[in-house]
């Protein structure tokens, strides 16, 4: 009885939650550690995350966050060097197909135990759950959400152009964008010169039109839909904001450009909500612009999601463990996700947090209302600017068709069409 009870304690303590401290360590009272990497080092992500990490020392634990500033590829890279020498951090920020991805690279810890005694998977949207389960199990827990096809207006703007209806369609769109010309706002669009800054504004173009075409052609990869009309016209509408952005940008953050986007010599904008975050960090405020959601054209709510996430890595030592289960803890506390959120500009990943008090932006309102709204009529796609529809390398490859299409204006709709279904047919 006594050795099938142990072979029962063994497969038990295998198959368990790698957060979960060894008995003796418990017993230890051993004081939680938490390594960490990010790209998110200043403006309002590092505000943030710098926040959480107080949390975290405030319930005892001893906090080691690394940031990796740049683009998500460099942050994924020092992730990679840190796996290959055996010594991953006890979490780091991934998201979306990258997941399950990289949970075949290294061994991740079960964090269902957690989830569950928490009641998390309950308030959380399916498809945002069922990413960060790779292989059905819990991995990574997502931390906030963002839309990146939200609609930045500067007020500023719309008096110089006479304006007082929002757009609510691209027709409308383009017909406010002319008339801001006519104004003399020698850039109708506020941009910046980055890759994922040409990918977003190409997701909002096809989704605007049909985020059916969006989810077969962009998510599902479907030759057909990657040929199809609807490309064609979001190329075409592509091109029109392409010819209203500032060309000079080259490789800069759209935020270089916000003095002028809030001064009413850039007109609108189209970022996630995190542009929010970083306008109120740069001194600016709720007042000198208007959020709104980005043109669709089928009369119903459409939401390009972007969500972050921690993934968490396995690791030996009693004090990381004790580390990872406050980290788990913390990420899925609806009070932790208020304060993140009303840091960033981003929406809590929790359905059941009231956004209705102090704190949060009319805009923030909006998109949650909207995240509900879309899911209700199958209008939620996940972005492809930043890593949610598809793996690194095939975002990569898609993005750099965007990205010169922007930049080339003598490449036409039909011409970019033929070279993203050519660079996704390399790329599989």
């Amino acid at each position: 009885m006594s050795r099938i009870t142990r072979r029962s304690m063994l497969a038990a303590a295998g198959a368990a939650a790698v957060v979960s401290a060894p008995r003796r360590a418990s017993a230890q009272a051993v004081k939680p550690r938490l390594t960490a990497i990010s790209q998110w080092s200043a403006g309002s992500d590092g505000a943030a995350i710098t926040a959480l990490g107080k949390k975290f020392e405030e319930r005892g634990g001893v906090w080691q966050h690394s940031p990796v500033p740049g683009f998500t590829t460099e942050m994924m890279n020092k992730l990679r060097a840190q796996i290959m020498a055996g010594d991953p951090p006890a979490c780091s920020q991934l998201k979306g197909p990258e997941i399950a991805a990289w949970s075949k690279i290294a061994a991740t810890v079960n964090l269902d135990a957690t989830v569950a005694a928490a009641g998390y998977e309950k308030v959380v949207a399916p498809d945002l759950a069922r990413l960060h389960k790779p292989g059905g199990k819990w991995a990574a827990l997502p931390l906030q959400i963002y839309r990146t096809n939200t609609l930045f207006l500067s007020k500023r703007a719309l008096d110089r152009a006479k304006a007082d209806k929002l757009p609510t369609t691209w027709a409308e769109f383009n017909a406010l964008g002319d008339k801001m010309k006519a104004a003399g706002i020698a850039y109708p669009v506020c941009n910046g010169g980055t890759r994922a800054d040409d990918g977003q504004k190409f997701e909002a173009c096809l989704a605007g039109i049909s985020p059916t075409a969006y989810r077969a052609a962009i998510m599902n990869l479907d030759e057909k839909a990657l040929k199809g009309p609807e490309m064609k016209a979001a190329f075409a509408q592509l091109r029109k904001l392409a010819d209203w952005m500032d060309p000079n940008t080259a490789a800069q953050s759209y935020a270089v450009h916000l003095p002028k986007f809030v001064a009413g010599d850039m007109g609108m904008m189209i970022q996630g909500g995190w542009a929010q975050g970083v306008l109120i960090n740069a001194g600016f405020k709720l007042d000198d612009f208007i959020i709104a959601p980005g043109p669709t054209d089928n009369g119903k709510p459409v939401f390009i999601l972007n969500a972050d996430a921690f993934i968490f890595w396995q690791r030996k030592e009693p004090d990381l463990q004790a580390g990872q289960k406050l980290m788990a803890e913390l990420v899925m506390d609806p009070a932790i996700q208020t304060m993140y959120s009303q840091i960033t500009g981003s929406i809590p990943v929790r359905t059941d947090v009231d956004l209705s008090g102090a704190g949060w932006s009319d805009g923030q309102r909006e998109a949650a209302r909207t995240l509900k709204e879309a899911v209700a009529v199958n209008q939620v796609v996940l972005s492809l600017a930043h890593n949610m529809a598809q793996e690194n390398g095939m975002t990569a490859a898609m993005i750099d068709v965007l990205t010169e299409y922007v930049k080339n204006r003598s490449i036409t709709p039909d011409q970019a069409v033929t070279r993203l279904a050519e660079a996704v047919e390399g790329a599989r």
